[in-house]
């Protein structure tokens, strides 16, 4: 198994998108809305 260490840029890009996750999931939870996802193949709406 090859294991890929991840370049500065790629760290930062990283972060950056676990930074989105929590603001979306903030915002879901402050407008009351659901959020929609891809489980299992189907398309699923579940209340944060």
């Amino acid at each position: 198994m090859k294991v890929h260490k991840l370049t500065p840029t790629q760290t930062k890009i990283m972060k950056g998108m676990d930074k989105v996750y929590e603001k979306l999931i903030e915002f879901k939870r402050k407008n009351n809305s659901y959020l929609v996802i891809l489980k299992d193949g189907k398309i699923v709406k579940i209340k944060p």
